[in-house]
């Protein structure tokens, strides 16, 4: 056997890198349970976190939960899927038995979980069966009142340590929307969906349009022939349209006007506006001017998507 040493087979400083290099770190994710009693505004609820852009799936059986999480903290679900929220209640039937040691083995795994448990009064629950005239999900051959008072007994426990109850009977659909909300947004998140859309009116008015602005009260500059062939993204445009008389005045008492009615609309529940600026052919004054406007309105604190619908069109 020769004395001479093995040969070196991997490169010198590697574990100098190893240790230098930070392990990656998993994002861990906000898992919201959603339950309560059947026609308290689970599904609602549900919307709204849609809407918010969480992951929500509708029904789950309880089992499935503990893979679904853990689909969540290997990543393998991908980056945007960090916000799940799974609607589990009565209607899995044997499958909701085991959701209490379904969150028992979540805890000790240490995964952070919440419980958002929805209630209404028994009067109100009836009426509800009654308006949309489906039958109870525990209600077998009984009366809508058994299958109520079977779903409180199986729900006692879960009730009890739920995070957050909301009581529904004197709610309506926008009133518990915000209560919602209220719950898993953070500071700066509940915020307005401002679409600032620039457009030719010989084009046709954008359908989705909830205000429509008018700006071929301004002087064209597609009449100038240094700036005819450029746009109002260009700065000679830019700069020809709102130095025009009247222009950053109109721009300035327009928002001035919005805050209100964009005040209005997140009180209502609605969270997308699309506030549409037109010309002529729109390529200069209403892209110009819609670019006016988003700025404003990010100054605000909202958040805002410009675009030109009619941009190379001519």
């Amino acid at each position: 056997m020769s004395d001479e040493p093995s040969p070196i087979t991997v490169p010198t400083g590697i574990p100098a890198l190893e240790a230098a290099t930070e392990a990656p770190h998993l994002v861990q994710p906000q898992v919201l349970i959603i339950t309560g009693m059947s026609g308290a505004g689970r599904s609602r609820a549900a919307a709204v976190l849609e809407d918010l852009d969480w992951y929500v799936i509708d029904n789950l059986p309880a089992q499935m939960l503990t893979h679904l999480v853990g689909m969540l903290t290997s990543g393998a679900a991908g980056a945007r899927a960090q916000r799940l929220a799974a609607v589990i209640d009565v209607r899995g039937r044997e499958f909701f038995r085991d959701l209490a040691l379904v969150l028992e083995g979540l805890r000790e795994s240490g995964v952070v979980y919440r419980i958002l448990f929805l209630d209404a009064s028994d009067e109100v629950l009836v009426r509800r069966f009654e308006q949309v005239r489906r039958p109870h999900p525990l209600q077998g051959a009984g009366r809508i009142l058994d299958g109520i008072a079977a779903e409180r007994a199986a729900l006692v426990d879960l009730r009890e340590r739920a995070d957050t109850l909301i009581d529904t009977s004197e709610l309506n659909v926008h009133d518990l929307a915000r209560e919602v909300r209220t719950v898993v947004t953070t500071a700066g998140e509940d915020v307005l969906q401002v679409s600032v859309l620039s457009f030719g009116f010989k084009y046709g008015l954008p359908l989705d349009a909830d205000h429509v602005v008018d700006v071929r009260f301004l002087a064209n500059p597609y009449w100038i022939t240094e700036l005819r062939h450029l746009t109002g993204r260009d700065a000679p445009v830019r700069d020809y349209v709102l130095g025009l008389p009247g222009a950053v005045t109109f721009v300035d008492r327009y928002v001035a006007a919005l805050e209100p009615v964009l005040a209005g609309y997140l009180n209502e529940e609605k969270r997308y506006v699309t506030i549409a600026v037109g010309c002529t052919g729109g390529k200069h004054r209403s892209v110009a001017v819609s670019e006016a406007i988003a700025t404003r309105l990010r100054d605000q604190g909202h958040h805002v998507a410009v675009s030109a619908r009619d941009l190379g069109k001519e």
